[in-house]
């Protein structure tokens, strides 16, 4: 039974943390966004996040989004900078048409920091994009 579950390959859907500027409180912040790059809306968006180190554990963070439509993106949470020392993960599980899509996207711990920016698609923006 198990063997005839076929869960298909993610493309063109990504998790960026971008580096901005927060008008509000006049701060350099780090958001997490996830972009649908794809010519296809998704719908019932359920996003899991979390971080971890040998000794360390963050509480789990969930958001689900009704609909993330087709060439377009949207915050997911604002992380703090102490964060980026464990690893950082972010299950995403999707509908596209009448098919589930299921994928964890991992940031390694020290790999979000400001020498790693990088052009983030569809966004005006830079930061660490992970595929």
């Amino acid at each position: 039974m198990k063997k005839d579950i076929v869960i298909p390959e993610v493309k063109g859907v990504y998790i960026a943390v971008v580096n901005e500027y927060n008008d509000i409180y006049k701060t350099q912040d780090w958001n997490a966004y996830i972009i649908n790059d794809n010519d296809i809306d998704l719908d019932m968006v359920l996003i899991v996040t979390g971080g971890y180190s040998k000794d360390k554990q963050t509480s789990v963070f969930r958001k689900k989004l009704d609909k993330l439509p087709k060439k377009s993106y949207a915050k997911i949470e604002l992380m703090q900078e102490e964060l980026f020392a464990l690893n950082n993960t972010f299950k995403v599980t999707y509908f596209a048409g009448n098919t589930m899509y299921d994928k964890t996207y991992l940031f390694r711990q020290n790999t979000i920091n400001l020498k790693a920016l990088q052009e983030v698609p569809l966004m005006q923006a830079r930061g660490v994009l992970v595929k």
